[in-house]
């Protein structure tokens, strides 16, 4: 695999299209102490304090979520109702996957064990390892959409850069063709993934911190679901039961992750970038205020949870405006856009990428980069 590679990039989210660029170092020119300007701003005004009484109250909602669909599965008995507490239970476990992820960045509690010990057990009572996400995602954090890097950007069925969907073949080229149309469909697969990843990372040879502590926590977890499911519903009633959970899990993860990097600029391997400039240059933010930081789990202010990665959800609508400040007087772009803006551009993206797995006659952008 080549160091530098075509940047797939939208650049803001303008109304053109997606015109893939080289990456080159200029694009990204460095800012002489923009971070440490823009930390010193943010911690006197208090926004890196805990905020206890906001993650107890969403682990008390969460609670009683949890404890309603429970009542519901039990007064619906066999009754195909029964598919809407499996769709709750998708959204349930999406919002503690959430919390999951405030705790590895240590948002929650005030030590950092503490925090770790909380995340391992959110993270496997949703069926997922702990140490291979904390891995995954901290490399992310460090070198977002950097080629190389960022295993985020890695090709997994859906392919990020157009060297990677020029490789694929069987299948996964048929798919990659269009798949910007097909990444919403597929992420209907995703729960399984995850819980797929997991068991392969904590059952590998490799070394795993914590290994059994989560496998006995993710045994528990699939024992509570699944014994209740398949021994008071019908066969096919609780397989139906277990596809529409995981379906909504599934959608609702790769839908709340997905407009946060994807069709932002990809840097290349060797560039070198400050760490303001980084962080910005590859996020978006998503409008909505109060319903998107609940919807999202605080990811809609992507830029700011990128710049501070351990500041706690309640305080992230106040640092954008920091942020956003300081941008504007740095000239950084900072990009934000809505909800749905965003979905738009990530079909549009994939499906720009994608085109490098046609025919070079189909493709008028492949063949000339084939050429160059």
């Amino acid at each position: 695999m080549s160091n530098t590679r075509t940047q797939q990039a939208s650049g803001l989210d303008g109304p053109g299209p997606l015109r893939p660029t080289r990456a080159r170092r200029e694009d990204f020119p460095p800012i002489a102490k923009a971070y440490t300007r823009v930390s010193e701003v943010v911690r006197e005004s208090g926004l890196l304090r805990r905020a206890p009484w906001f993650y107890g109250s969403v682990g008390a909602a969460i609670a009683l979520a949890f404890g309603g669909a429970v009542t519901g599965f039990i007064l619906l008995g066999d009754s195909w109702f029964q598919l809407l507490i499996a769709a709750a239970l998708g959204i349930i476990f999406t919002q503690v996957a959430f919390l999951a992820h405030e705790a590895a960045h240590r948002q929650i509690l005030s030590l950092g064990p503490a925090n770790d010990r909380l995340a391992r057990v959110l993270a496997g009572s949703i069926g997922m390892s702990y140490s291979w996400w904390d891995s995954k995602h901290t490399r992310h954090h460090s070198n977002p959409n950097r080629v190389g890097k960022d295993p985020d950007i890695e090709v997994d069925t859906i392919s990020f850069l157009e060297e990677d969907a020029v490789e694929a073949r069987g299948l996964r080229r048929a798919i990659t063709k269009r798949q910007g149309w097909f990444f919403f469909p597929l992420l209907t697969l995703e729960g399984l993934n995850l819980h797929f990843h997991s068991f392969k990372h904590l059952f590998g040879r490799g070394p795993v911190k914590g290994r059994w502590i989560e496998i006995g926590i993710i045994a528990a977890r699939f024992a509570l679901v699944l014994v209740p499911v398949f021994l008071l519903l019908p066969l096919g009633m609780a397989f139906a039961f277990m596809g529409v959970q995981l379906a909504v899990f599934g959608v609702y993860m790769g839908a709340s992750f997905a407009p946060n990097h994807k069709g932002m600029p990809v840097i290349a391997h060797d560039a070198k970038l400050d760490f303001f400039t980084k962080q910005v240059r590859t996020s978006r933010n998503i409008r909505g205020g109060w319903w998107a930081t609940w919807l999202m789990g605080g990811l809609n202010y992507q830029v700011e949870h990128h710049l501070f990665p351990s500041m706690s959800r309640p305080h992230l609508a106040k640092a954008r405006e920091i942020v956003r400040e300081h941008c504007r007087t740095l000239d950084v772009p900072y990009t934000e856009t809505s909800l749905w803006r965003s979905y738009a551009i990530v079909i549009e993206y994939l499906n720009r990428v994608g085109l490098a797995a046609r025919d070079p006659f189909e493709c008028p952008i492949t063949a000339q980069y084939r050429r160059a």
